[in-house]
């Protein structure tokens, strides 16, 4: 089964958003080049987090996301 990991950090940050932790997290945007894959996690005010997930599973990625922003 291939995995839509933008599908999964949209889902994730809807639920983050949810929370008082990360209330003010606006987005987390999956991309993929050629030297690997981040999750770019921004927040209200201009906070930026890039979290490296390459080669992560879905679930791994979102294990990475809870761990770095």
């Amino acid at each position: 089964m291939d995995e839509n990991k933008q599908e999964i950090c949209d889902l994730l940050c809807q639920a983050l958003q949810a929370t008082r932790q990360y209330h003010d997290l606006e987005d987390l945007f999956y991309d993929m080049d050629l030297s690997g894959e981040t999750v770019t996690a921004t927040f209200q005010g201009g906070g930026v987090r890039r979290i490296n997930v390459t080669a992560d599973s879905g679930a791994a990625m979102i294990r990475d996301i809870l761990f770095k922003i």
